[in-house]
């Protein structure tokens, strides 16, 4: 692994952390940072977490 893969890999873990957060709370029916903000954090994250792993998993067998 490189570092610029292991940089991609820790994005997609954050965003995918962020995400599965974002659901959660959007589920308690109170969300801390309002439905709007939560819910815009929430479809960010979930195609930059595919992104992410993509750009890691690439970037990882272009330097094997």
């Amino acid at each position: 692994m490189t570092p610029k893969s292991g940089l991609f890999l820790m994005g997609s873990c954050i965003a995918a952390i962020a995400a599965v957060g974002s659901m959660f709370e959007l589920s308690s029916g109170n969300p801390q940072l309002g439905t709007a903000v939560t819910g815009i954090i929430l479809a960010a994250c979930v195609p930059l977490t595919g992104f992410f792993f993509y750009a890691a998993v690439r970037d990882a067998k272009a330097n094997q």
